[in-house]
């Protein structure tokens, strides 16, 4: 358990009520979630403790036994509430507030109420060049959405007033029926579920709690992303009015074909044209990388189709490990646009090899070979 003042914790005086609370915390768990500080041990002893903190202060009994007798009242070695205590009359915090940021499981809340609804997840599609997703890049997007209206910040009610608590449940959220010998606990008819009623409606957003609008925002896109990868901002989704906390964006990636490389996973691939006298005797390339030129050495009576491997220079994976390698698959390239005397130099060239032509060209003398005993096979 965390010695530490839980209110200087939240960044909340001690007068503060449900609201700030969890909305102090809200901001405190999306900014050290473990999910956007992976790896970062600072981050995650702090989300554990503003966890810790709203489980304390967001309790009526533990909040006054803390406020009475400090970490004593609430430290069950000490004879406080701890975590444990009194589960039945506050709600689990990953159901109450970091369930809804971060779709979390569900469960019942304080008072018997249901789990707050969530706004609507969003999807944007972006399309990277090959070279952002190999190092990764910052993109600004601009998403048409729903967000808490700037009038009455996301409350309905019209500036100056707020919502009050519904007469119908007394806050509760449900309302429970006997019919018979059975009680039928249901939600609120009066106010929806939410506990509270829009008396007075804001005239912005006419008691709705957002509006429409397009909102700007800046995307890191991690070194190594590929096509089917999606990043999640949590809570930059669709706001979903009075007392409901907005859903998240989701930021499909999606990389576009390459003039040079085909990527599969983390290797890349290309063809490279090489001359006709290059393949007979040899030569040196250089071929580009994601990270500049290097030089291939092309060994004599290199023949189309053979495979080299250059290896890490493919693509560095996202989550860690080996670098991918490149291969480059060499083609070689029958000469066009030949005139006269160009042509006549290469049958010249050809005749003189026809001599000797098991020992210059086997792979096609093998061919003929076979073609001339199926020949053979075929009139027999």
């Amino acid at each position: 358990m965390s010695k530490k003042d839980y209110y200087e914790i939240l960044g909340v005086s001690k007068s503060a009520d449900d609201k700030e609370l969890k909305k102090a915390y809200r901001s405190k768990a999306m900014k050290h979630h473990p999910d956007r500080n992976p790896g970062d041990k600072t981050s995650e002893e702090k989300f554990k403790e503003a966890k810790e903190a709203y489980e304390i202060l967001n309790d009526p009994q533990k909040r006054q036994a803390y406020d009475q007798y400090g970490h004593a009242g609430v430290d069950p070695s000490q004879g406080g509430f701890g975590h444990s205590a009194g589960a039945g009359n506050f709600s689990d915090i990953f159901g109450d507030v970091f369930g809804d940021i971060f779709g979390g499981g569900g469960g019942a809340t304080r008072g018997g109420r249901s789990r707050q609804r969530r706004g609507a997840d969003l999807q944007y599609n972006i399309e990277l060049s090959l070279e952002e997703a190999v190092k990764g890049v910052k993109k600004t997007i601009k998403i048409p959405t729903y967000v808490d209206c700037d009038s009455c910040d996301g409350n309905g009610a019209k500036k100056g007033s707020s919502p009050i608590t519904c007469d119908t449940c007394k806050g509760a959220g449900q309302v429970r029926m006997q019919q018979g010998f059975f009680s039928v606990q249901q939600t609120c008819p009066g106010c929806h579920g939410q506990g509270t009623v829009i008396k007075d409606p804001c005239a912005k957003c006419s008691g709705q709690g957002r509006i429409r609008k397009e909102k700007n925002l800046s995307v890191k896109i991690p070194a190594g992303v590929d096509t089917g990868d999606r990043i999640r901002l949590t809570g930059e989704g669709e706001a979903g009015g009075p007392g409901v906390v907005p859903g998240d964006l989701y930021v499909q990636v999606r990389i576009r074909d390459h003039a040079i490389f085909d990527r599969d996973g983390d290797h890349l691939y290309c063809e490279m044209p090489i001359s006709y006298a290059t393949a007979c005797i040899g030569g040196e390339l250089e071929v580009p990388t994601l990270d500049g030129k290097v030089k291939l050495k092309i060994p004599a009576e290199t023949q189309t189709g053979r495979m080299f491997r250059l290896r890490g220079k493919g693509i560095n994976p996202m989550r860690g490990g080996m670098r991918g390698d490149l291969l480059c698959r060499v083609v070689v390239e029958t000469p066009v646009n030949l005139n006269k005397e160009q042509k006549a130099k290469i049958k010249e060239f050809d005749d003189y090899l026809q001599g000797s032509k098991k020992q210059h060209s086997p792979k096609s003398s093998h061919w003929w070979d076979g073609v001339k005993t199926f020949w053979d096979e075929m009139t027999h």
